[in-house]
């Protein structure tokens, strides 16, 4: 059997994952298929990490940053941490000169995210955010579509992305603390990758929000022990504790050029597991797209019967074809998702620093994504239409 070159080109490129948990999982798994060589894994403590490591086969598991960092075989990390570690250690790998792949939210606050983004710049390393929902590769068809005029001008774009694992209040995790998830907790979590996947598409940045934030679980019941992302056990002994973040969100949006949106989200909707769905209506026709029907993207039209394209490398322009990693007919979904990301992030790793327009999302586009946080913040207090302030770290994103 004739080797990959793709892959072939990446094995000697050693990396590392800090967080042993679902998503860290995810990211070790993707990087393995595109030809990565996982090196180690750091996890919350040396027991949790070790454990996960033998579980999943990764070689060594790190007792601490410093070790991790110690290692000269790794050349990129992966941040899958907790939210609120995702700033100092995307900052201690800068500052040992290793490139850095970092889950959203990039940082817990806008002033972290914009010195992450200055940091970067001034390192001359590989740096992305994990909005990997870019990379279905009907997302990138869509992309190019609009860019290339396939919709006309862009009037509308509406959606929402509903999930249900926080439905009971004995439902818990960590990102339920505003001191390890920050402020915003639906809207950072899923409702990040929402503006972000939209502004992609688009090619239009959010320019202002009317925002309304609801906790509809006032009070939950902390287990004793720790707890899985979307576990579904339920603890025996649980303490209440008053909860300070939203559970859905309904958000008003302005674009740049004119268009105008608005997008629901919500961690408590019944049956809906990962549903994140958008609809973009242009001058000439529309498109819309499920997360949970990933391979089938609906085109609507007035003037002759609406069309539904099944993800077909043949019939897809050169974005998705790129994106695409099996034939029609043979659904790719969200894991998959991370093995095109990475692809397009480690390629420049192989080259040594980032494109000159990188094609995946880097830093800067994490921190418009808290600008536009802070935005919805502001609007949900006040009552009001909020301008997302934008300042020149911002400017720039991929």
């Amino acid at each position: 059997m004739e080797s990959d070159p793709e892959m072939s080109s990446l094995s000697g490129i050693g990396a590392a994952v800090i967080g042993s948990g679902f998503i860290g999982t995810v990211h070790i798994e993707a990087l393995r298929r595109i030809g990565v060589d996982v090196l180690g894994l750091l996890g919350s403590s040396t027991q949790r990490a070790t454990a996960s490591a033998d579980r999943i086969g990764v070689a060594h598991a790190y007792a601490d940053l410093d070790e991790l960092l110690a290692d000269d075989r790794v050349r990129v990390v992966h941040v899958t941490s907790p939210n609120e570690l995702h700033y100092p250690q995307a900052k201690a790998i800068l500052a040992a000169g290793r490139h850095v792949v970092c889950e959203k939210p990039l940082a817990m606050t806008s002033g972290e995210s914009g010195d992450l983004v200055r940091l970067a710049a001034a390192s001359g390393l590989v740096n992305a955010v994990n909005f990997n929902i870019r990379f279905y590769p009907l997302n990138q068809h869509v992309a190019g579509l609009v860019r290339d005029g396939g919709v006309g001008d862009v009037r509308l774009v509406t959606g929402r992305y509903f999930q249900d694992w926080l439905l009971h209040d004995t439902d818990w995790n960590w990102r339920l603390e505003p001191e390890r998830g920050g402020a915003l907790r639906a809207v950072g979590d899923i409702g990040s990758h929402w503006l972000d996947l939209t502004t992609f598409l688009t090619g239009r940045r959010v320019e202002a929000v009317m925002a309304d934030l609801t906790t509809f679980i006032p009070v939950r019941h902390r287990p004793a022990g720790p707890v899985e992302t979307f576990s579904t056990e339920r603890a025996a002994e649980t303490v209440p504790v008053a909860i300070r973040t939203e559970d859905s969100a309904m958000i008003l949006l302005r674009y740049e050029g004119g268009a105008r949106g608005s997008v629901a989200i919500s961690q408590i909707s019944p049956g809906r597991k990962n549903s994140l769905q958008y609809e973009i209506d242009g001058s000439s026709s529309a498109v819309a797209w499920d997360s949970e029907q990933p391979d089938h993207l609906w085109v609507g039209h007035r003037d002759r019967p609406n069309e539904v394209l099944l993800r077909n490398p043949a019939l897809m322009g050169p974005l998705g074809r790129a994106a695409a990693r099996l034939p029609a007919g043979h659904v790719e979904g969200f894991a998959d998702t991370f093995g095109a990301l990475f692809t397009a992030i480690y390629a420049d790793v192989a080259a040594g620093r980032p494109a000159a327009a990188p094609t995946y999302p880097t830093f800067a586009d994490g921190h418009d994504e808290m600008l536009v946080g802070d935005a919805v913040g502001d609007s949900a207090r006040t009552g009001r239409w909020v301008d997302v302030v934008r300042t020149p770290a911002a400017a720039g994103g991929g």
